[in-house]
C-alpha cells in the first residue's frame, strides 16, 4: 500500500508512522503543512527500539509532495487541512513533542496498532 502523514511539524508522528509503515512493507512518505528543522530525537530513539533506523528521515513540505497515486492520505490528528490532499482518515493522536519518552512510546505504539488495522 502506498500511504502519505500528514501533521503539521513532520517532527514525531508523521516520521514515526513513516518509518513503521515502511518496516512492514508499506510504501511510506510522511510530510507537514508547517514542518520542522529536524526529526525529534525522541522519535528517533523510541522506532529504534524496534530496530527500526530512522537516521535518513527529515521533515518534508506538503508542498512538496505530488499528491496523487496514493491508496490512503491519513493525518495524524492535529486538525490539518490539505485543499490539496484528501485526507482519507485522521488517526486522531496525540502530539508527544515535549512530553516524557513515554509518551512517545505510546504514541510509537498506537501508530503501530493504526497499521495493523489498514484494510
Amino acid at each position: 500500500m502506498r500511504l502519505l502523514f500528514v501533521c503539521v511539524g513532520n517532527t514525531c508522528r508523521s516520521q514515526m508512522a513513516e518509518a513503521l509503515a515502511s518496516r512492514m512493507g508499506h510504501e511510506a512518505v510522511s510530510a507537514g503543512t508547517r514542518p520542522g528543522s529536524a526529526v525529534a530525537a525522541e522519535a528517533i530513539e523510541v522506532v529504534g527500539e524496534l530496530g527500526i533506523d530512522m537516521s535518513g528521515q527529515y521533515p518534508k513540505s506538503v508542498d512538496d509532495i505530488e499528491g496523487t497515486g496514493f491508496d490512503r492520505i491519513i493525518s495524524m490528528g492535529c486538525g490539518v487541512e490539505c485543499p490539496a490532499l484528501p485526507m482519507d482518515r485522521d488517526w486522531g493522536l496525540d502530539d508527544p513533542v515535549g512530553g516524557s519518552i513515554a509518551l512517545y512510546r505510546q504514541t510509537r505504539d498506537k501508530i503501530r496498532a493504526h497499521l495493523e488495522a489498514l484494510d
